[in-house]
């Protein structure tokens, strides 16, 4: 087996993957998304592996 089938089913799987996703999600809102970077903004992470630390 050469490379080419793998690499054509891998892309058509990740393909699939991607159109399903846009299919079942719901748009994202802009205005309710928290910010990418808040350096200095004051508020807390909440959602990534750095929200789990130990605050004072």
């Amino acid at each position: 087996m050469t490379r080419k089938p793998v690499v054509i089913v891998l892309l058509a799987a990740l393909g699939g993957v991607l159109v399903l996703d846009l299919a079942t999600s719901s748009p994202l809102d802009p205005f309710t998304a928290p910010p990418l970077l808040a350096l200095g903004s004051g508020q807390a992470s909440g959602g990534a592996h750095c929200a789990s630390l130990p605050g004072n």
